[in-house]
């Protein structure tokens, strides 16, 4: 029996890295492109996230989605952003850690699971790209998220910026279907 369990990365994330982005379009612009390049690579299901310090633009983390390379339904790339976000700075609670408040920054809204991390997560705020409903349009099971999920994060303090360059995000998963990248987790 495995005692410690580890994800990794695609080679190419590290060639992507960044240290700032100052703006919200520019966080998405590079979280979408982290997304793109997964598929393009095949590395993983179109999506990524980020950890961003909200008030210097610092990248904390990021992740993409790995769920079948590492064999783990958890390795979704908002989950690994935290994960690494949190491994990085010491510090299970992101809300008390040194150089926040931070915010995810996903190219999709969460699924079910996801939406529960951040929850736990402390970032302060979540800016999303592509809805809900364009991951379960190619076929993605995103789980019985409640109707008023926005809500629910607004009454923990956690602010909530969705469909920013929409469009484009939603591009990816597109490209993603027409490429037969596989959609695991589909049962319904």
């Amino acid at each position: 029996m495995r005692e410690r369990v580890e994800i990794i990365l695609p080679a190419w994330v590290g060639e992507r890295a960044v240290s700032y982005l100052p703006t919200r379009q520019d966080r998405m612009r590079y979280v979408i492109d982290l997304a793109r390049r997964n598929v393009i690579h095949g590395t993983g299901g179109p999506f990524a996230a980020a950890v961003i310090a909200t008030i210097t633009g610092a990248v904390r983390s990021i992740g993409v989605n790995v769920v079948v390379a590492e064999a783990n339904s958890t390795a979704h790339a908002e989950m690994v952003a935290l994960q690494l976000a949190q491994a990085d700075l010491g510090c299970h609670d992101l809300a008390v850690a040194p150089g926040g408040p931070y915010e995810l920054v996903s190219s999709v809204e969460p699924c079910t699971m996801c939406l529960g991390a951040l929850v736990w997560s402390g970032v302060h705020t979540l800016v999303c790209g592509a809805t809900d409903g364009d991951a379960r349009a190619i076929g993605f099971d995103e789980g019985p998220k409640p109707p008023d999920w926005v809500a629910a994060l607004h009454q923990r303090g956690v602010a909530v910026h969705l469909e920013v360059l929409r469009p484009d995000a939603a591009a990816v998963l597109q490209a993603y279907a027409d490429a037969g990248g596989p959609i695991y987790n589909a049962r319904r």
